[in-house]
């Protein structure tokens, strides 16, 4: 099955017209014509069958014959995670996360990051591409880039983690998740989060993790913990 993605459809909406890229790629790529099935989500949960009605390149059109709601993962997982100095990195923990079932990601600029920008947009794409590979219904949410600073000062709920390299004590993340919740976790940049944001984070009652018995690069980092999460919650 190969699933398209459009925001603007839900349960009630009868007949849809695919944008003209969208229109293209489906009766001149994929060659699909009148009658044939697509399968079409809005990333809220709802898997949408459709029937071609119109296969032009310009404007193909389908009617939609049936919309079933995607079940939910039992769990939240928020992930702050520094942008890589190599973008490349950072867009394959976006691929990754999203296949797994990360609900929301926030790049996060810290004291040690070398990378303070970041390009929206194409994070975009690659989340809403690997969406669509994995069938999955849910499109995670892909906040605007902030300081650690201003970011550690919101209002948090579930449980909290932040994950880092100094040598103090800290709990295996393994062993301090719960199932059913809502989870967040800190992942900071090659250079580590400074000692004064590791202390902030604790503050704001982040609880120290480690995640291995390794030390890991930052993608690696946070695709071990959207792992565990959703290992755990099995």
């Amino acid at each position: 099955m190969q699933l398209f993605y459009n925001p603007n459809i839900d349960n009630t909406t009868k007949q849809f017209a695919f944008p003209k890229e969208d229109s293209r790629h489906i009766v001149k790529v994929l060659r699909k014509q009148l009658g044939d099935i697509l399968h079409i989500t809005n990333g809220k949960g709802y898997l949408l069958k459709a029937e071609i009605a119109v296969a032009e390149q310009k404007n193909c059109m389908v009617n939609i014959i049936e919309a079933t709601l995607q079940k939910p993962s039992n769990y939240k997982l928020h992930l702050a995670v520094a942008p890589t100095k190599m973008n490349d990195r950072y867009e394959w923990f976006l691929e990754k996360a999203t296949e797994i079932g990360v609900t929301s990601i926030t790049p996060i600029f810290c004291d040690h990051s070398e990378r303070k920008t970041v390009k929206i947009e194409r994070f975009e794409k690659i989340i809403q591409s690997a969406m669509k590979q994995s069938l999955s219904c849910y499109y995670p949410t892909l906040n605007q880039p902030i300081a650690f600073k201003d970011y550690i000062t919101k209002v948090f709920s579930g449980q909290l983690f932040i994950a880092h390299c100094e040598e103090t004590d800290k709990k295996s993340l393994k062993s301090q998740l719960s199932t059913n919740n809502e989870v967040t976790i800190l992942i900071g940049p090659e250079g580590d989060f400074s000692v004064k944001e590791i202390e902030k984070a604790i503050q704001n009652k982040f609880i120290p993790v480690t995640l291995s018995d390794t030390r890991l690069r930052t993608e690696t980092a946070a695709i071990v913990a959207c792992h565990s999460v959703a290992f755990v919650n099995e």
